[in-house]
């Protein structure tokens, strides 16, 4: 086939597209070459960089816990993620489906947390679990499993469940958090998913004898794996980026027990001045989150053939 050479007059319409190109390349092109570059220079964000090679990725993979420690505590939450948040969130989208009686009330109530701030969430719930009279632990002293949690946890000397004050606590308390912050989201995209299901199907599978669990299997698992997958995709991704919940409850502590890597970014940036391995951490973080989108996407696609 032989292409046509363009005319001169066609060669006009890139320059409606120039803007946008302009654009693209100042705020996303250029920062991202000029983070690159800061990573090789240590730098207060005020004086002078000085370069210091792969000093900066050498002390973040192999010489501090500023780097693996975050990314274990993010991949918690993300495991958190992707088990119970999205798990609650299909069972729920699944029930709500059926048709049940105040169907739309649920699906109102359950999208209520995802259209909070996860800043108005973090002080709602620190309140909630302050350890001397927030509601959830004068619950538990009324019904009289405090003690019962204390010894569970082996702290005899406490008078109150320190939910966020204790390092054993804590990074599953902010799990439990951000659970029901964002298992909102997951439920909308499985409800949709659902809906777009034809009926007929599971017409055909009832005249055939399926209960509602041999439906749910044969059926409309398999039909959900690319959303599914999708959701997870992006459960993980938010996990592993989280910061205003966790810098608004526990601020990384206690005993940095619940740090993630954007908080440490933070920290490093802003409170310690080392702007240049705060960058590098997030260069580093960037290379995890690519690595992570690759490996599920990839198993998007086994899923979808298989």
């Amino acid at each position: 086939m032989i292409k046509r050479p363009w005319k001169r007059r066609e060669y006009f319409y890139l320059f409606f597209i120039l803007p946008a190109l302009a654009f693209f390349g100042v705020f996303v092109i250029y920062p991202f070459i000029k983070n690159f570059l800061i990573t090789f220079h240590s730098w207060d964000g005020i004086n002078d960089m000085v370069f210091v090679g792969l000093a900066n990725y050498k002390k973040a993979l192999f010489q501090s816990p500023d780097f693996w420690a975050p990314i274990w505590h993010a991949l918690f939450l993300a495991l958190m993620g992707i088990t119970i948040q999205n798990g609650l969130a299909l069972l729920l989208a699944w029930i709500v489906d059926k048709e049940i009686r105040g169907a739309r009330l649920y699906r109102l109530i359950f999208f209520i947390p995802p259209m909070l701030s996860f800043v108005v969430i973090g002080f709602l719930w620190k309140w909630i679990l302050e350890p001397n009279y927030g509601i959830l632990n004068i619950f538990l002293h009324n019904v009289g499993l405090d003690k019962v949690l204390l010894s569970v946890l082996h702290l005899p000397d406490a008078t109150a469940v320190p939910w966020l004050g204790e390092p054993k606590t804590a990074l599953v308390t902010v799990a439990m958090v951000n659970i029901w912050a964002s298992f909102g989201w997951g439920f909308v995209m499985f409800l949709a998913a659902l809906q777009g299901i034809e009926r007929d199907v599971y017409e055909a599978a009832r005249i055939d004898g399926a209960n509602n669990f041999q439906e749910f299997w044969k059926i409309t698992f398999p039909l959900l794996i690319p959303i599914i997958v999708t959701v997870s995709i992006l459960t993980i991704l938010g996990a592993m980026q989280q910061f205003d919940l966790i810098y608004v409850m526990t601020g990384g502590g206690p005993a940095g027990s619940t740090e993630v890597p954007v908080n440490q970014m933070y920290m490093q940036a802003f409170q310690n001045g080392m702007w240049g391995y705060a960058t590098t951490l997030g260069v580093l973080l960037g290379v995890v989150l690519f690595a992570i989108s690759i490996v599920q996407i990839q198993i998007k696609k086994w899923l979808v053939d298989w």
